[in-house]
């Protein structure tokens, strides 16, 4: 599987992890992979179209930690329940997902 990474002025020089919440499962994400991509490799299906944050088909919740919001489509009050994994990253060690 080929992976993606993210354009120059999205890559975060830093891993970390992103939690299912149904499953507990841990998937790490490494620096400059989109947590998209992560999830992917790890055998998880996410709908997406554009993967540059600008459709919201990739739109997912999260539970907690602290998003780096990178996409154009979410307004201030849906960044505190919702992330585009195709261009978020993080910035604490770990997040836990919706999914």
């Amino acid at each position: 599987m080929e992976t993606t990474t993210l354009p120059a002025t999205n890559a975060a020089p830093f891993e970390f992890e992103v939690e299912l919440a149904s499953s507990r499962q841990v998937i790490g994400v490494p620096a400059g992979q989109s947590i998209l991509h992560a999830l992917r490799a790890a055998g998880i299906e996410v709908d997406s179209s554009c993967e540059s944050g600008t459709c919201g088909t990739c739109q997912t919740g999260y539970l907690s930690g602290t998003p780096d919001h990178q996409d154009f489509v979410l307004d201030v009050d849906e960044q505190e329940r919702f992330l585009m994994p195709c261009v978020s990253r993080c910035k604490s060690p770990r997040m836990v997902l919706d999914l």
